[in-house]
């Protein structure tokens, strides 16, 4: 099993590792430990750099398993240890999209009892769907407020491994339509932004909501029925 950093500290930006395994096909390695972010829940993998020896790999995707995926033509060998570092610039990004998405949520949860039907993010913009049965400008006017005033609060942001049992007994700590958690999952992860949103979570957050900067919504847009969809984006 391999250690993943990335779940207690958001903030590792390097690490040591021993390589465990090479997959010739996928042209790529599992490590013993990583703080490589692997991809899910709309949130896009990390990449970096394996330093081995003199030699520095460029790590382009990582993938479900921890296998992280090599550029160069070769690998590093079975029981060798590198230094993972990671593309923080990215990361953080990242991370500072990934707990704006979470305020839009907590907001639009606590406020208006919609639910999340879908989301997606890339660097520094993202997008929800939400079950709203009308969206109009002023209501997204008053949303986008709500939301900074919730960076403003400064709130913190705290992660915990919860057994699954005690994790379950949070009140609507699933807010998405679909429960996405397989039942064979004994420990949930939990993200909450102290005093607005407590949800099962897997990414990568910053620690306060004053972090996260100006949040704007771009755009709006109904997807058909209920289903409505807010575009939001952050500065650099």
């Amino acid at each position: 099993m391999t250690q993943l950093l990335y779940q207690t500290d958001s903030y590792i930006k390097e690490f040591s590792a021993v390589v465990t395994g090479v997959d010739a096909e996928q042209h790529g390695v599992y490590l013993d430990r990583t703080a490589f972010y692997p991809g899910g829940g709309g949130q896009p993998n990390d990449t970096g750099w394996l330093i081995a020896s003199d030699q520095r790999y460029t790590v382009t995707k990582v993938v479900k398993g921890n296998l992280h995926i090599i550029a160069e033509e070769d690998l590093p060998a079975v029981g060798q240890t590198v230094q993972g570092i990671l593309d923080w610039e990215r990361r953080y990004r990242l991370m500072r999209t990934h707990t704006a998405m979470h305020i839009l949520c907590g907001v639009v949860w606590r406020d208006y009892g919609a639910s999340v039907t879908g989301g997606n993010m890339e660097l520094l913009e993202g997008r929800m769907d939400f079950e709203f049965e009308r969206l109009q400008k002023e209501l997204v006017s008053e949303i986008e407020a709500k939301i900074n005033a919730e960076v403003a609060a400064a709130r913190e942001v705290q992660v915990k491994i919860l057994p699954r049992e005690e994790a379950f007994q949070i009140p609507d700590l699933i807010r998405t339509k679909i429960n996405l958690l397989p039942e064979g999952i004994q420990e949930v992860r939990t993200v909450e932004i102290v005093g607005l949103d407590l949800q099962a979570d897997g990414g990568t957050h910053v620690a306060n909501t004053r972090e996260v900067g100006t949040i704007r919504i771009a755009d709006y847009k109904s997807k058909g029925g209920i289903n409505k969809r807010i575009y939001i984006k952050l500065d650099e």
